[in-house]
């Protein structure tokens, strides 16, 4: 079978990654829209047009499911998505859930785009998830830009960090939530910052909903080669794909 992926630039790898761990037999098409990344700083509707460009793309390779592997692209276009498909569509969303589950006496930091945070759908997530009121937000637009420009110098985005993060206490905090898939290039420099905290991402999650979805629609899986054609805003780039992929491989993603 074949599974769509699609993101705003190259932080969705982190998830696919992830895929071809949990499911190494099936095919995959991922689409970068890397002409028009990032999505987070710009307006819904300029994005929305976007995606729509881009899942029509998607869709002419006759994939059995997609997965939206953009915190950004969910919040703004999921619903209208699967009523336009009619193969399952899997989102993503900050993982604010598990956050809260688990931290017991600290706060929670969740780190996003601009446009995630403003959205109603991550609005609606942490009120209703947020009984404490223990749920802090935080954009880092640049953070983005930095890793579709492969800028992964410690030195660089810890002054970064330490600017955007000054006025927060991090003692306060229990977990932080990497609400961005760009972000999870950066996690060994965010453990730099804040040693004792939890950081969590919602990558495994996604893959594992991706499966069970996939299990309960009664597709046959593993009857692919674990092929992945990767297109950066419409153009097959191969060799494009091995350079993300071996950034990807060298910078520790995972938990």
């Amino acid at each position: 079978m074949t599974i769509g992926f699609f993101d705003s630039g190259i932080g969705g790898l982190t998830v696919l990654k992830e895929a071809l761990q949990l499911l190494p037999q099936e095919d995959y098409v991922y689409y970068a829209d890397t002409e028009n990344v990032p999505y987070g700083t710009k307006s819904r509707e300029e994005v929305r047009q976007h995606i729509f460009n881009a899942v029509n793309f998607i869709n002419q390779y006759n994939i059995n499911a997609l997965v939206v592997a953009c915190n950004t692209a969910t919040s703004i276009a999921i619903r209208r998505l699967r009523q336009l498909y009619d193969f399952p569509i899997i989102g993503m969303e900050p993982a604010v859930k598990p956050a809260v589950n688990k931290t017991d006496d600290k706060r929670v930091l969740v780190l996003a785009t601009p446009l995630t945070i403003q959205e109603d759908k991550y609005k609606n997530l942490v009120s209703r998830i947020d009984a404490r009121h223990i749920v802090d937000s935080l954009a880092l637009p640049e953070l983005v830009n930095y890793a579709e420009n492969f800028i992964f110098n410690d030195k660089l985005i810890l002054t970064y960090l330490k600017k955007k993060l000054a006025p927060f206490d991090l003692d306060d905090y229990g977990t932080i939530v990497l609400g961005c898939t760009h972000f999870i290039y950066y996690r060994e420099i965010f453990k730099q910052l804040a040693a004792n905290i939890d950081i969590i991402d919602g990558n495994y999650g996604t893959v594992i909903h991706l499966r069970d979805v996939l299990a309960d629609s009664k597709f046959d899986l593993k009857q692919g080669s674990g092929e992945v054609r990767f297109y950066s805003s419409g153009k097959e780039e191969i060799g494009k794909y091995k350079k993300y992929m071996k950034v990807l491989n060298h910078y520790k993603i995972n938990k």
